[in-house]
């Protein structure tokens, strides 16, 4: 399956197919009286999304599979992309702004923000799939070797699909002795996983949305996503999937995940903003799951919607060929968005947020 988008495997899993450094304290639920927003609600052991949401069946093969077959957008880089390279130097000083984002790809991030360091979906796998030997491989290589990695406070995984959480990675990153203090935060049942793969029990916080952990000076919390979850056939729906709130003394950030567009949104941005930076994917969208990835449009309507402050960054996009889009459609939609403060910096690239300055580099072009 060599070149087989992505939009299969997630098909077959999920679519009907310093010890000081951070401090956590007990999941606590916010008091917002916001009706969006509230703790996961299930139907035996499945999760549910916060409004009804279409995942898709077997069924749609038939549309997509012709499109896959004959299609003629380019969904994959025609050359070879960098090489990226992280000076890892950088991290001996603190960021001047308070606030610098290593965007590794994909939706894997290394957030600097208010004296904690954030490590969020790590996947370092040449491939975003079960298998070694098949499903959607990465355009470019990891900017920065995991024995590279600073000090890390605190690692967030949003949900349990490959491209967020690479279970490779998650094995290394257990042993390393950079990340031996850090917390492992996620939502309900992904740490399961974590543990499997040599997470220690102790490590990790489980939070159901609207719960919080605090690392450090910032408080993490978990919040709803329209999306949803799996590894395989059988799973699908039993883990939570969530976005998340970063708020510190100076910044707030939000981490959007992977969700769909929904109503949502603007009780996030109320209770948690005016947010500094939004992350919010851009790729892997089609009309026809679009309740489960916005899309471009979708991003520029959800930040909006979140209140419209600060700078927008475009994740999960240009790493991984995961729909039926040209791999540039994505960024270049979002390029030509006028009025649009956006923040898209190079991977690998440690880049501060500064102020209400815009990052637009066209490494993809």
């Amino acid at each position: 399956m060599e070149g087989a988008p992505g939009w299969m495997f997630e098909a077959l899993s999920g679519m009907g197919f310093g010890e000081s450094a951070w401090r956590m304290f007990h999941p606590k639920r916010m008091s917002s009286g916001r009706m969006n927003l509230e703790r996961a609600k299930r139907d035996g052991r499945r999760f549910l999304n916060p409004v009804a949401t279409s995942i898709g069946g077997f069924s749609m093969m038939f549309d997509v599979v012709p499109e896959m077959l004959f299609g003629r957008a380019a969904r994959v880089p025609q050359g070879a992309l960098g090489p990226f390279k992280t000076d890892a130097r950088v991290y001996e000083t603190a960021p001047e702004s308070g606030l610098r984002v290593t965007w590794m790809g994909h939706s894997t991030s290394l957030i600097e923000m208010d004296g904690v360091r954030l490590l969020i979906d790590p996947v370092w796998e040449e491939r975003a799939s079960p298998s070694r030997w098949a499903g959607p491989k990465r355009f470019f290589a990891a900017p920065l070797a995991l024995e590279e990695l600073p000090r890390i406070d605190a690692v967030i995984v949003s949900h349990d699909h490959y491209d967020h959480l690479g279970a490779e990675t998650i094995r290394r990153l257990a042993g390393l002795e950079n990340l031996r203090n850090a917390r492992w935060i996620t939502a309900c049942g992904v740490e399961k996983i974590l543990e499997e793969l040599g997470v220690a029990t102790e490590r990790c916080t489980v939070l159901d949305w609207t719960e919080s952990a605090r690392v450090g000076e910032v408080t993490v919390t978990a919040l709803p996503a329209r999306h949803f979850s799996g590894r395989s056939l059988f799973n699908r729906f039993e883990t939570l999937w969530a976005s998340f709130a970063l708020v510190g003394p100076r910044h707030r950030v939000y981490y959007g995940a992977d969700s769909g567009e929904w109503d949502g949104m603007g009780d996030i941005g109320a209770e948690f903003g005016p947010f500094d930076l939004t992350m919010l994917e851009i790729g892997a969208s089609n009309p026809l799951w679009a309740d489960i990835h916005m899309g471009p449009e979708g991003a520029v309507r959800s930040f909006g919607q979140l209140g419209g402050a600060g700078l927008l960054m475009p994740i999960h996009w240009g790493l991984f060929d995961l729909a039926l889009h040209g791999w540039r459609e994505p960024i270049e939609t979002m390029f030509a968005e006028e009025g649009l403060r956006l923040w898209s910096p190079t991977p690998g690239e440690p880049t501060e947020v500064v102020g209400r300055e815009e990052v637009r580099s066209e490494w993809w072009r």
